[in-house]
């Protein structure tokens, strides 16, 4: 709120009134309804957070919760966020005690290597003992050419 009260010329506290007030209309409200066979991606961040009761230490030994955010992949919007746990949960335990996983019901949802364990989609990962990856998880542009750099000494000849 230090930072962000000059940025409008308002107090601290009025800025701390103004979020509280309209957090929850812009990104926090849930939607009700999706469109039709959705695609979703849902990730966790770390916020740093003062509030001893519901922080704890976590992976950069900062007193963060853990929050869980489902955004709609076609529009970026923001569908869900979960309830806020301790920094330390990882987010496989997150996923499924923050109330997000509850609140997108059977929809596709696209996770990174975070979530293994859970039955999220984690695009160009390969199952144990998996070879090859299926057709839809290969990558689309092929890897860059690594060439050997150039030596301004002249070769032997």
């Amino acid at each position: 709120m230090r930072q962000l009260a000059p940025s409008f010329g308002v107090s601290k506290s009025a800025a701390g009134r103004i979020v509280s007030h309209l957090g929850p209309l812009l990104a926090l409200l849930q939607r009700r309804r999706f469109r039709r066979d959705p695609v979703l991606i849902v990730d966790g961040i770390l916020v740093p957070t003062r509030d001893h009761s519901v922080a704890e230490q976590s992976k950069n030994y900062r007193y963060s919760t853990n929050h869980q955010v489902v955004i709609d992949a076609d529009s970026r919007l923001v569908v869900s966020v979960g309830r806020p746990l301790p920094g330390n949960h990882n987010d496989c335990k997150a996923w499924e005690q923050s109330g997000a996983k509850s609140s997108v019901a059977n929809t596709i949802i696209i996770a990174d290597g975070g979530y293994r364990g859970t039955d999220l989609i984690i695009p160009h990962r390969r199952e144990p003992g998996q070879t090859e990856l299926p057709a839809w998880k290969e990558p689309t542009t092929p890897p860059p050419a690594v060439s050997a750099p150039e030596s301004s000494t002249p070769l032997p000849a």
